[in-house]
């Protein structure tokens, strides 16, 4: 009978020590590292709570099905889901795993003597010698030649040890731990782009906020119109800087004819204050050129124009009166409008409608705006009666007009018309519910907010990761020896000959034209009566 000897077993410790071996290597860490890529993928693929929450409603209303499935695998919520962050937690520890072991390894290489020198230094791939020239007084020792090579191979970067007390003096050089050293803060730099990414995203906020001319913003959660914060981000660590935007140019094309009327530059003119009691500054905000206050950046993301308006309800009261953000809908800027007077009374109303900068009539007898300039801007709007729905306290789309539950009182298909204004003008509504006025035209600028802390250390670990990179690919490891002995030739001449050899720790096309250069510098060191070809 076959006698069973069995497997021991790992244990509980065994299979910790295990796993913390296969998760601390480098080929887990480079697994884990193309796995977090992979795992991004899904983030670009559907549409993310953090940065747009409408779309994600409206995906999950469209698809109820599949859309409530990858909802709970958190696909709409990929970078702060658990698998994604596990996925980066395990990517940390693995990285910390492997650079510890690493650096205590190479601090102790670097406490460590150079190899040995070896009996026979013409086994080595690249070795010389040279007879030295006997005969002169000043003729050096042989413990002086050792010391003299000892001194050239650490001018060039070698870390050297003499070793005078052997039957023949020799010394033994190595040159390229900083090679180690680059890998070593190449794998620490990504740490900290990952740490920094990480802390990026916790401490940090993204807003958006529209600002007309004349408006001042200041940095605080009421004064954004969206608002994304970091997972623990707190309001007190907000700068309290101002923003106020004084006026806004565009230049438009006016010399090609074929991209004539085209925007080409875009300029805001703001006035900035770092807090409440600080100096107020003029500064200029154009596109890819931001603003930076309080450790945040402001953007110039878009622009448009925002008409000045008065409605007054059926008793003669004002119930609306100022600016109305227009959102442009095409190159010319006819930009969409919507007004909501839910004060009015006897009946609520609301507008909807569009801004056409330059109103020219078509032929067909309907307006549309011939130039993005503001020559003959021109208002066109329906308007309604009944409930606006605001009351029913769900949060409502201040661009969009919900008219199911109003009553038409201006189209153009009714006996009323539409609404036709132009700047500086009123308009009557039907059975006596009120009027609305067009008092003048502003511009308004779309500004992206983000403040990031971690974008600074982010760039600096970038940097240096690129740094321990090149180090770590473009230095050499090298091993050098040089050794002095005495051979006696047939005629029983004594003679000192200088032996020298190199080795490569692995690839190394440059170590023959190091071995030259070494041949060069001990000619011109010592007298020298005879060579070897390298």
């Amino acid at each position: 009978m076959k006698k069973d000897t069995g497997v021991p077993a790992l244990g509980f410790l065994g299979m910790v020590r295990w796993a913390w071996t296969q998760l601390t290597s480098m080929r887990t860490a480079l697994f884990l590292l193309l796995l977090l890529a992979v795992a991004a993928v899904p983030g670009s693929l559907f549409p993310q709570r953090s940065v747009n929450p409408e779309q994600v409603t409206q995906y999950l209303t469209n698809n109820p099905v599949g859309g409530e499935w990858l909802d709970r695998f958190q696909l709409f919520d990929v970078y702060s889901s658990v698998w994604f962050s596990a996925i980066y937690l395990l990517l940390f520890i693995s990285l910390i795993g492997c650079i510890i072991p690493r650096a205590k390894k190479h601090a102790k290489a670097l406490r460590t003597p150079p190899p040995r020198t070896p009996s026979r230094l013409s086994r080595l791939p690249h070795y010389g010698s040279l007879e030295l020239a006997g005969g002169s007084a000043d003729e050096p020792s042989s413990e002086e030649v050792v010391k003299g090579a000892a001194k050239l191979l650490k001018k060039r970067g070698y870390r050297v040890q003499t070793r005078l007390e052997e039957k023949n003096p020799s010394v033994g050089a190595e040159r390229g731990y900083v090679r180690e050293i680059g890998n070593l803060v190449f794998h620490t730099s990504l740490i900290g782009v990952l740490a920094s990414v990480a802390i990026g995203g916790a401490f940090g906020y993204h807003g958006q906020r529209i600002l007309i001319e004349g408006e001042t913003y200041v940095n605080s959660l009421i004064s954004y119109d969206s608002f994304t914060p970091g997972t623990y981000f707190n309001e007190k660590t907000m700068s309290p800087y101002s923003v106020r935007l004084d006026k806004f140019e565009v230049v438009f094309d006016r010399e090609s004819k074929t991209h004539f009327g085209q925007p080409i530059d875009f300029t805001a003119s703001v006035t900035t204050k770092d807090s409440p009691d600080a100096q107020a500054e003029a500064q200029t905000l154009k596109v890819n050129h931001p603003l930076r206050l309080g450790g945040a950046a402001i953007y110039l993301v878009g622009n448009g124009y925002a008409p000045m308006m008065s409605v007054r309800d059926g008793d003669g009261k004002l119930v609306f009166s100022g600016p109305v953000v227009s959102v442009p809908q095409d190159p010319v800027y006819t930009s969409l409008m919507v007004i909501k007077a839910p004060d009015a009374k006897p009946d609520q109303l609301g507008f909807q409608g569009f801004l056409l900068p330059t109103a020219v009539i078509g032929e067909n007898g309907v307006a549309f705006s011939a130039d993005p300039s503001a020559v003959l801007p021109q208002i066109s709007l329906n308007s309604y009666y009944g409930d606006l729905g605001l009351d029913t306290g769900e949060p409502q789309n201040v661009y969009l007009l919900d008219p199911s539950k109003m009553t038409e009182l201006n189209n153009r298909n009714l006996d009323a018309g539409g609404i036709v204004l132009n700047q500086g003008q009123t308009v009557q509504l039907p059975d006596g519910k009120g009027s609305i006025s067009f008092d003048g035209l502003k511009r308004y600028v779309a500004l992206d907010v983000n403040h990031d802390p971690g974008k600074a250390p982010v760039g600096i670990f970038a940097a240096l990761a690129l740094l321990g990179l090149g180090i770590s690919l473009f230095t050499p490891r090298r091993r050098a020896w040089v050794k002095v002995s005495e051979v006696t030739d047939d005629s029983g001449t004594k003679k000192r000959i200088i032996e020298y050899g190199l080795l490569a720790r692995g690839e190394d096309p440059r170590l023959e034209s190091e071995a030259k250069e070494l041949q060069r510098l001990f000619e011109q060191e010592w007298p020298v009566m005879a060579r070897a070809e390298v």
